[in-house]
């Protein structure tokens, strides 16, 4: 019971961070598949800037494997149902998608080189 008192606050704080956790699971499968392919599609956005910032350019398969990790942690249900070849092929879209960004935005650009 003393347990109980000392940590009420850690307690509640799991027991809400829970609750969004599965709120937010629950919002997700509701969406339309399509709806939930463009919200991954722009999550695979920004991973591969990320991994390109992270690792610069010609780390392909080591990029393609830190984007696969953070799909991993971020989705782990949608992880267990999509094929690692259909992943690969979502991130080549982005990756497609990322270098036209870079091409067409200078300042998108530096800040994935680290120029400032």
């Amino acid at each position: 019971m003393e347990f109980l008192i000392d940590y009420w606050y850690v307690i509640v704080a799991a027991i809400v961070a829970a609750a969004m956790g599965i709120l937010y699971a629950v919002r997700f499968a509701k969406q339309p598949k399509t709806e939930q392919l463009v919200k991954v599609r722009e999550w695979l956005l920004w991973a591969v800037i990320k991994a390109e910032e992270k690792f610069g350019d010609h780390m392909g398969q080591v990029q393609l494997r830190y984007v696969y990790d953070l799909f991993i942690s971020k989705f782990p249900w949608l992880a267990k149902i999509v094929s690692f070849k259909f992943f690969s092929d979502l991130v080549d879209d982005a990756l497609a998608e990322m270098r036209e960004m870079l091409a067409e935005n200078e300042a998108v650009a530096d800040y994935v080189t680290g120029v400032n």
